[in-house]
């Protein structure tokens, strides 16, 4: 499979493995699967840091490129194709974010994981739900 984790999954990957559902954690361990990474999460990372919301050993940056290195991911380009699939993507909320990871994982044909309720009931890509 060709996973694109939502930022949370990334960072619970890294930080909180206990928060991951038995298959999810075993999707994410399976060789055969395809690990990518939006800069959108990488952008939502620094966000959460700079409002306090999470803190990380070494700051963001560090933590960033030393967290890519551990675990190397292929990342998905935000193309002017992904911009413009944005504009259909239909979520009850205006989240920027969702909105361009529904987008990245339409146009690379990717199966968002995300424990986000909102975007598994949306039905808008094919998701591995962490339940």
């Amino acid at each position: 499979m060709r996973l694109l984790l939502d930022t949370h999954i990334w960072l619970w990957s890294r930080l909180e493995p206990g928060r991951l559902s038995r298959r999810v954690a075993r999707e994410l361990q399976n060789p055969t699967n395809e690990l990518w990474l939006s800069p959108i999460s990488i952008w939502e990372t620094l966000i959460l840091c700079e409002k306090g919301r999470l803190k990380l050993d070494g700051g963001a940056a560090a933590w960033i490129v030393e967290a890519m290195r551990l675990v190397p991911m292929t990342e998905a380009p935000l193309t002017t194709q992904v911009a413009l699939e944005t504009g259909s993507v239909r979520l009850p909320h205006r989240d920027p974010a969702d909105r361009f990871l529904i987008a990245t994982a339409r146009v690379f044909e990717l199966t968002l994981v995300t424990a986000d309720e909102v975007l598994i009931r949306a039905r808008q890509v094919r998701v591995l739900g962490n339940r």
